[in-house]
């Protein structure tokens, strides 16, 4: 046989086994493949149920919170910022206003008998109990009735909103105790509380 025709088989027989290793790697890299993918698509899977599972927990954890109230207007957002208040849990919504920690922002009509967790239906008024115990109204007035709270008149009305409005757009609190009377008026889909002021306590001889 000649070089030639002996170099034409080692080459046939060089490609042939090309083709059978070609064969073979095709399925191992396809297997491979699947192997990998699975494997990314169960760790994933684990990493979601753990994240949910997690998340479940948070809530569990928090679940004594009530969930958030309306929106609340920026200024509010800052004003209970600004005194570290929190809401009411489940367990504290409808309990008497003494019966509550301080530290705490909630809603009630005139009476503050006691404190809801949510401002409902009614437009009531937001209730802050700071951490020194002082109980206030809070909610929009105009800036006249204001500045005769301000400026400590003697009898003298502050007509408050829960919402701001466009006759009452300044947002301010005042105690409860220096209010001598509220009372309740029907409006639109709401009320206007008219908070009357007799002196304020520490004018008082």
């Amino acid at each position: 046989m000649s070089d030639t025709f002996l170099l034409a088989r080692r080459l046939g027989r060089i490609l042939t086994g090309m083709k059978y290793l070609y064969l073979l790697a095709v399925p191992l890299v396809l297997v491979i493949s699947a192997y990998f993918i699975v494997k990314w698509n169960s760790t994933t899977n684990i990493a979601d149920m753990w994240s949910r599972d997690t998340q479940a927990k948070n809530t569990q954890r928090d679940g004594g919170k009530v969930s958030d109230m309306p929106a609340a207007s920026l200024d509010m957002l800052k004003l209970r910022q600004t005194h570290k208040l929190r809401p009411l849990t489940e367990q504290e919504d409808g309990k008497h206003i003494q019966d509550l920690p301080k530290g705490v922002f909630g809603f009630s009509m005139c009476s503050v008998n006691s404190l809801s967790a949510r401002r409902g239906n009614t437009s009531s008024l937001e209730i802050h109990k700071h951490y020194d115990g002082i109980v206030y109204y809070v909610g929009y007035a105009s800036d006249e009735d204001i500045e005769k709270y301000v400026t400590r008149q003697k009898h003298f009305h502050i007509l408050t909103s829960p919402h701001s409005a466009e006759k009452g757009s300044t947002l301010f609190e005042i105690p409860v105790e220096f209010v001598s009377k509220c009372e309740e008026r029907p409006l639109k889909d709401g009320y206007l509380f008219d908070l009357y002021v007799t002196a304020i306590p520490e004018l008082q001889s």
